[in-house]
C-alpha cells in the first residue's frame, strides 16, 4: 500500500484503535452519552478544521481562525445582550469572522505577504480586541431563543452535530466536484503549473482565507450557544493547536494539494476524543498538549516520507 493511501486513512485507523483499546480499558468512554458529548464538543472544532483545510490544501496557513471566532462571537453576543435580534446577532458573528478572512486573504494573495506572519499578526489583533472588549469577563445573558436553537436535539443527536455532518458532506462534495475545488488542489500541488493552465491563482488563494473566516463565524455561533456566553478564552492558544492538529491528523498535508474536509472533521473528533480520554484519566492539560504536539510531529513525519518518495 502506498504511503499516500496510508496517510489518507490515518484518522480512521487512529480513531478505531483509540476507541477499541481505551474503551476496553475504561467502558465509560464507550457509553452513548459520552460519545454524544464528544461529538458535541467537536462540532465547532470540526467547522474550524473545515475552514483551515481549504487554506492548507492551497499551500497556506492560518493561525488566526480561533481568535477571529472568539471576536466574532463576542461582538454578536454583545449585540444580542443589548436586545438585538438573535438572527442578526448570528449574521454579525459570520460577518466579523469573514471580514477577518478577507483581510488575511488580501494580504497573502494580493500583497504577497507571508501567510504565517499575516495570520499570526491577525491572531494577536483579534485576541487583543477580544480581551479589550470583554475585560476578560464573559458576555452572558443571551436570548433564550438563540440558546435553545443551538442546544436543541433531533432525537438524541444535538443540532450542532447534525449541522457539522451536513456541512462536511456539502463541502467535501464541492471540493471534489466543483471547478473551484479542482483549482484549489491544482494550486496547492504546483502553483507554477496551475498558473500556466490559466487558473486564477491569487483569486483561489484569497478565497481560501475568506472561506476559513466564514467557517470561523459558523463555529462562533455554535460555541457561543453551547457555552451560553462568549469570551476571549474561546480563542485561546490551545484551540489553535487543536484546529491545526485536527486537519493534519485528518490527512490534510501541510505541503498543500492533499486532504479533504471529511478527514479534517474525523481528525477533530479524534482530537476531541483524546481530550475526553485525558480528562477522564486525570491527565493534566499540559501533558495533553504534549501528546497532541507529538501526534502532529508524527503525522508530519509521514508526510515528509511521502514527499521523499515523490522525488
Amino acid at each position: 500500500m502506498r504511503i499516500e493511501r496510508i496517510i489518507r486513512y490515518i484518522p480512521l485507523i487512529l480513531f478505531f484503535i483509540t476507541i477499541v483499546v481505551l474503551g476496553l480499558l475504561n467502558p465509560i468512554l464507550l457509553r452513548p452519552q459520552n460519545i454524544i458529548n464528544v461529538l458535541l464538543r467537536s462540532a465547532p472544532l470540526g467547522l474550524m478544521a473545515i475552514g483551515i483545510t481549504a487554506v492548507l490544501i492551497g499551500g497556506g496557513i492560518d493561525l488566526s481562525i480561533p481568535p477571529i471566532m472568539a471576536l466574532g462571537g463576542i461582538l454578536g453576543a454583545i449585540f444580542m445582550r443589548a436586545g438585538g435580534n438573535p438572527i442578526i446577532g448570528g449574521i454579525i458573528m459570520i460577518a466579523v469572522c469573514t471580514f477577518g478572512g478577507v483581510i488575511n486573504g488580501y494580504a497573502v494573495a494580493y500583497l504577497r505577504m507571508i501567510p504565517f506572519v499575516v495570520t499570526l499578526s491577525m491572531m494577536y489583533i483579534a485576541m487583543g480586541a477580544s480581551i479589550w472588549l470583554t475585560r476578560e469577563v464573559s458576555i452572558a445573558d443571551l436570548p433564550p431563543s438563540f440558546v435553545n436553537a443551538i442546544t436543541g436535539s433531533i432525537w438524541i443527536i444535538p443540532v450542532p452535530v447534525l449541522f457539522l455532518f451536513i456541512m462536511t458532506a456539502i463541502v467535501t462534495f464541492l471540493m471534489r466536484k466543483s471547478m473551484y475545488g479542482r483549482w484549489l488542489y491544482a494550486v496547492g500541488s504546483n502553483r507554477e503549473i496551475a498558473r500556466s493552465l490559466g487558473i486564477p491563482l491569487y483569486r483561489v488563494i484569497f478565497g481560501t482565507y475568506v472561506f476559513a473566516g466564514f467557517f470561523a463565524g459558523l463555529a462562533a455561533i455554535i460555541t457561543t450557544g453551547v457555552l451560553l456566553s462568549a469570551s476571549s478564552r474561546m480563542g485561546a492558544e490551545g484551540v489553535v493547536l487543536n484546529v491545526i492538529a485536527s486537519a493534519v491528523v485528518g490527512g490534510v498535508s501541510i505541503y498543500g494539494g492533499m486532504g479533504s474536509p471529511f478527514g479534517a472533521v474525523m481528525g477533530a473528533i479524534l482530537i476531541s476524543y483524546i481530550s475526553n480520554i485525558m480528562n477522564i484519566m486525570g491527565v493534566t492539560y499540559f501533558m495533553t498538549l504534549i501528546i497532541k504536539g507529538c501526534t502532529i510531529v508524527g503525522v508530519i513525519y509521514l508526510y515528509s516520507l511521502y514527499k521523499r518518495t515523490e522525488r
